[in-house]
């Protein structure tokens, strides 16, 4: 606190108040310059005004030393001058009408000239300044009177009230006029004059009775004028729309006035009274007090709530945390609207940056495609396993897995290049097989989306490898052969049978048959050869039929695998034109650090097919 006045209307009262005052600077140790202090004086000056009883004037000694400032020659001293005359605006009526050939001066790209009329200005105001009137304390049992008037470069109003038959002035306001309000017709200007007074003396004419006047020529022609209700460039300067009602009006107003809205019933009135228990009416704001006792700022759509969420948000400070933390950040820097929640979910979920680094689930994958072939070696599909320790100077398994009968080929390589591929395919598929019609990879070499076959078959082997190695693990290389015959002759779900009787007719004749003697070792082993040929041919007339029951098999499993998948996905209708993100899968299985999983965004041109 720097100063302070003490007023009182009597002798008495001025004695009583000074006791209350330096009792409360006695309780709150303040320490007083008791060279400054003035006690029982009839006028005072405070802030550059002198204050008298019967009203406000300005002060002598600044106007005297304003009185003597020569004609400025520089911007900076019309600037510095109308500083100093703007201070005491409210005394000098037309101020910026006065003053608005030096206010020119003050344009960018002017050519300074201190010309006679910027002379006559100067003087006018100093005269203005030293003649100013006394301007007298509003009185609010009385009406108030406002006059406005408009010129082509400014706005002027002055505030008074009658006492006594006589005008007594309160306030003189002025503004001057921007280009576009310069073009204004005469009716727009004057309005526009009526719409500043209104704005600028708002806390003085709120809930008072008013007399205003107004160039009466201008307002008969406004009233005779036959599209007077078309748009006004200012005049929802104070319009109230209802969609721009404010959410807590009803509080407000039973705040400040104790009233409820029209047709309210007694259920609403009831939380009403409630609600408005946590609520603070200061003026134009609307406080609310939290449960943390944190008092916050009651918000409107109209204001700039998504600057608020973004500063809380993807500014620095933000953190581009969740929905929970953005919500808690946001009430923290002392703002509330009711929505504020979903508000706040919907922005985080719209970020980029926060949905760049995000990923996806099982349930964000795409509708499965199942590739079902009829032709037995048409159409294989190659991974490589690895790497593993090293086993006889190799370290990666290639497989090859045939789409029908799931007949699987692999070898232990040194490498996981490109050569080897072409050399294993060379001299293990095209010598052993009939040239394939395809070869399919989700590897480094053609890009194809698979249904994951290949990746179960390898997981198959290498479990079966895992069991069977030494506790070094380094002899898996010769132990590779043992876990293929194993994994062939095991039964398959997918097509009904294993793989080797797929592939051969026949089941697989294991050692434990013959060891333990199982029924074809002991009564058909030792049967007529020519009598096996016939039976061996008859089993091969019989395999295209079987494959077929396998085709079927595998048809209604794959089928009822999409359905199950598609049953636990989410639904990505696509359309031309939509900004989406790219998923890196790679970056899933070998992660890296501070680096994004998502990249984008792209936009959609067209759908096709997969």
């Amino acid at each position: 606190m720097d100063d302070f006045s003490v007023v009182g209307e009597s002798f008495d009262l001025c004695l009583h108040n000074p006791d209350k005052v330096l009792a409360r600077c006695e309780e709150t140790h303040m320490l007083l310059n008791w060279e400054k202090c003035h006690f029982l004086v009839r006028e005072g000056i405070v802030l550059g005004h002198k204050i008298l009883r019967n009203g406000l004037k300005v002060d002598k000694a600044k106007a005297e030393v304003i009185e003597k400032l020569p004609p400025p020659i520089t911007v900076k001293g019309v600037r510095s001058f109308l500083g100093h005359a703007g201070f005491y605006t409210r005394f000098i009526k037309d101020f910026s009408k006065t003053g608005r050939p030096m206010c020119s001066l003050l344009e960018k790209e002017v050519k300074f000239a201190f010309n006679e009329s910027c002379l006559q200005a100067f003087e006018m105001l100093k005269k203005k300044l030293i003649e100013a009137p006394i301007l007298i304390a509003p009185n609010w049992e009385l009406p108030f009177e406002l006059m406005c008037d408009a010129s082509d470069t400014s706005v002027g109003a002055v505030l008074g009230q009658c006492k006594d038959k006589m005008f007594h002035y309160i306030y003189y306001a002025s503004k001057t006029l921007d280009t576009t309000q310069s073009n204004y017709t005469v009716t727009e200007k004057e309005m526009l004059a009526l719409l500043f007074a209104f704005d600028k003396f708002r806390s003085y004419l709120v809930g008072t009775k008013i007399v205003f006047h107004i160039d009466h020529v201008a307002m008969r022609y406004l009233f005779n004028k036959k599209d007077a209700n078309q748009e006004f460039p200012d005049e929802q300067l104070l319009a109230l729309d209802i969609a721009q009602v404010p959410w807590y009006a009803d509080i407000v107003n039973f705040l400040v006035s104790g009233l409820f809205s029209p047709g309210a019933s007694t259920h609403q009135r009831q939380k009403l009274k409630h609600e408005a228990r946590f609520y603070m009416w200061d003026e134009t704001f609307l406080f609310k007090q939290g449960p943390d006792q944190v008092v916050q700022r009651c918000t409107t759509e109209n204001e700039a709530i998504l600057q608020m969420l973004e500063s809380c948000h993807s500014l620095p400070y933000g953190g581009h945390h969740g929905g929970e933390r953005t919500t808690h950040k946001v009430l923290q820097s002392g703002f509330f609207w009711p929505t504020l929640f979903k508000d706040v979910v919907i922005f985080v979920k719209g970020c980029d940056q926060c949905q760049l680094m995000g990923t996806i689930s099982r349930r964000h994958e795409m509708s499965l495609i199942n590739i079902l072939e009829v032709e037995i070696f048409d159409v294989w599909r190659i991974d490589f396993m690895g790497s593993f320790l090293a086993s006889k100077g190799n370290q990666y398994i290639l497989v090859a897995v045939d789409y029908v009968s799931k007949w699987v080929e692999a070898f232990a390589l040194p490498t996981n290049d490109a050569k080897v591929v072409v050399k294993f395919i060379r001299k293990y598929i095209f010598t052993r097989f009939i040239n394939p019609r395809a070869m399919i990879s989700n590897g480094a070499i053609t890009y194809h989306q698979t249904s994951g076959r290949v990746e179960l078959s390898n997981r198959e082997v290498k479990q079966i490898l895992e069991k069977i190695v030494n506790a070094q693990r380094k002899d898996w290389a010769d132990k590779l052969d043992d876990a293929l015959w194993e994994y062939m002759t095991a039964y398959k779900t997918l097509i009904g049978t294993s793989p080797y009787r797929m592939v051969f007719g026949k089941a697989c004749y294991l050692l434990a048959e013959l060891e333990h003697q199982a029924y074809w070792a002991i009564d058909k082993f030792n049967l007529d050869p020519e009598l096996e040929s016939k039976k061996r041919i008859t089993q091969l007339h019989k395999l295209e039929e079987f494959r077929l029951h396998a085709y079927e098999n595998a048809k209604l499993y794959k089928e009822k695998t999409r359905k199950w998948h598609d049953n636990h996905i989410l639904s990505h209708p696509f359309e031309p034109g939509q900004l989406v993100l790219l998923f890196n899968s790679r970056l899933k299985l070998f992660p890296r650090k501070l680096w994004s999983k998502l990249s984008g965004p792209f936009e959609v041109v067209r759908m096709t097919q997969y």
